[in-house]
């Protein structure tokens, strides 16, 4: 091999590695905030709401054992229905018995606790008829559970953190759903979503 050829073989691999060395650097400084940023991995999160031997809700923070609580479950929504909340032998929603769990929720976020109205369930009449039945459930959500106004807040005045999806009956629309929620980010006090696999 000439000596030509050992330069630009040396000079073509120096440039390789210099810059697969800068795509490297590039791809962990973008990443580097990720890696550094508060994880909710291995975080345990809990439903609660749906078994009257459960305790209260202040009585399931207290444990210190999670960091997520979803309460369910908002069972009856979309399709021009007035939404319900269920929470079984905790309260009665009807006659406004569920204003107390307000102070629960107090309570847990007190505690550095995340709390999310879970809607949806295994029972229930609950669907989205189109995008503006979504954005309806979304603004019904925000004013009543979220950081909205409204008088007939069936939690009483505590603002949850987020809303969690549970939609074991599938169906469409719940992505405009949850568009619109994320859309209330804007208003200045995060909006969390999530989701249960089903």
């Amino acid at each position: 091999m000439s000596l030509w050829h050992q330069t630009h073989n040396t000079t073509t691999m120096a440039a390789l590695f210099t810059k697969f060395c800068s795509q490297a650097l590039t791809i962990f400084l973008l990443l580097l905030p990720a890696l550094c940023s508060q994880s909710y991995a291995g975080v345990v999160v809990v439903y609660w709401g749906q078994n009257g031997g459960e305790g209260s809700l202040t009585d399931t923070c207290n444990t210190g054992k999670y960091r997520i609580v979803n309460i369910g479950f908002l069972s009856k929504f979309g399709n021009g229905q007035r939404p319900e909340i269920n929470l079984a032998g905790h309260c009665n929603p009807a006659s406004n018995g569920c204003q107390g769990v307000g102070a629960g929720i107090k309570n847990c976020q007190s505690k550095g606790i995340k709390v999310l109205l879970s809607i949806g369930g295994g029972a229930g009449n609950y669907g989205l008829s189109s995008d503006a039945d979504a954005n309806s459930v979304a603004d019904y959500l925000w004013n009543n559970f979220l950081g909205g106004q409204s008088n007939s807040r069936p939690l009483g005045n505590a603002v949850l953190d987020g809303i969690d999806f549970d939609i074991e009956k599938g169906g469409p629309f719940y992505a405009a759903l949850a568009r619109r929620l994320s859309d209330y980010n804007k208003r200045g006090k995060k909006v969390y979503l999530s989701a249960a696999p089903q």
